[in-house]
């Protein structure tokens, strides 16, 4: 497809719209995604959520505590009818681990995507337009451009994948983008991240303004990666999450971050089934999810 660069994508499907870029993945995409399953095979692209795992210092970390457990039982807690059961709480950020970020997770000039005003974010009822609830399922054609096989090796901390880095990657997989495609991006960053306690969040390869235009005008409905941020860190002078604002403010495009993609390369495809569906949190700004690949 032949990039039809736009500013934005304001409008593009109403003055009322908040799915944004996910408007893309129509029947024919469902249809067409659903052709590309051959073995059967699903591999989830999820890191497992616990306490202590990884998460930039400004978020809450995550909490996992038992609200009936066996030794409730066991200190002689009633068992009527021989019945017993456990059951548990979490408390955590919804941008933590795998998870998307919705289109009122960033803005500038104190406008959403769309065109929706910043004011209707608030403490108390979250955002009251482009929440994570106003994103649709999604069911679509993948597409990993795996970076470390391209390159040898995974990308160096602070290097940016460039449009033109990315077309080789698209050349070498033998893939032309279509509207609707969800983009995984592998730069082996999750990978190397040996323990929770020595991640840094502030240094990582990821794509940088110009790939991203490229695959905003190319219409894709999700971009995702296996990184902290998507896009490289640190910013280039003088801009700060230059990305984010590019593709989910201004073209409508959710995010996905921290997506596990080694497993997904070794097998080997560079188009599959995609799946992906956050839970409806009414208002909220992002959420943790459990993408697969369907080979």
């Amino acid at each position: 497809m032949t990039p039809d660069k736009n500013s934005n994508a304001w409008k593009r499907w109403g003055e009322a719209d908040e799915a944004g870029a996910l408007n893309y993945v129509r029947p024919d995409c469902v249809k067409h995604a659903a052709g590309l399953v051959r073995t059967g095979k699903i591999i989830s692209l999820a890191q497992s959520i616990f306490p202590g795992m990884a998460i930039p210092g400004h978020r809450a970390g995550m909490s996992h505590f038992m609200g009936r457990d066996g030794g409730d039982y066991a200190a002689g807690a009633r068992s009527p009818g021989g019945f017993q059961f456990a059951e548990d709480t979490v408390i955590m950020p919804l941008h933590i681990g795998t998870h998307v970020d919705a289109l009122c997770h960033c803005w500038y000039d104190d406008t959403l995507f769309n065109g929706f005003p910043a004011s209707g974010i608030r403490s108390t009822k979250g955002a009251e337009h482009c929440g994570v609830e106003t994103m649709p399922p999604v069911l679509t054609r993948g597409v990993l451009l795996d970076f470390v096989a391209l390159t040898g090796a995974r990308l160096a901390d602070g290097a940016a994948i460039d449009d033109d880095l990315l077309r080789r990657a698209l050349s070498t997989a033998g893939v032309e983008l279509k509207s609707g495609d969800v983009v995984l991006l592998r730069t082996g960053w999750l990978e190397s991240q040996s323990t929770p306690s020595t991640v840094s969040f502030d240094t990582e390869p990821g794509i940088d303004v110009s790939a991203a235009q490229y695959l905003a005008d190319c219409g894709v409905a999700m971009i995702g990666a296996d990184n902290f941020a998507v896009e490289v860190l640190p910013f280039a002078p003088g801009t700060i999450f230059p990305v984010h604002q590019l593709v989910i403010r201004d073209f409508g495009i959710p995010l996905l971050e921290g997506l596990v993609l080694d497993r997904l390369a070794n097998e080997g495809r560079s188009t599959f089934a995609f799946v992906a569906a956050p839970l409806p949190i009414k208002g909220g700004t992002g959420s943790p999810l459990n993408p697969l690949a369907v080979l």
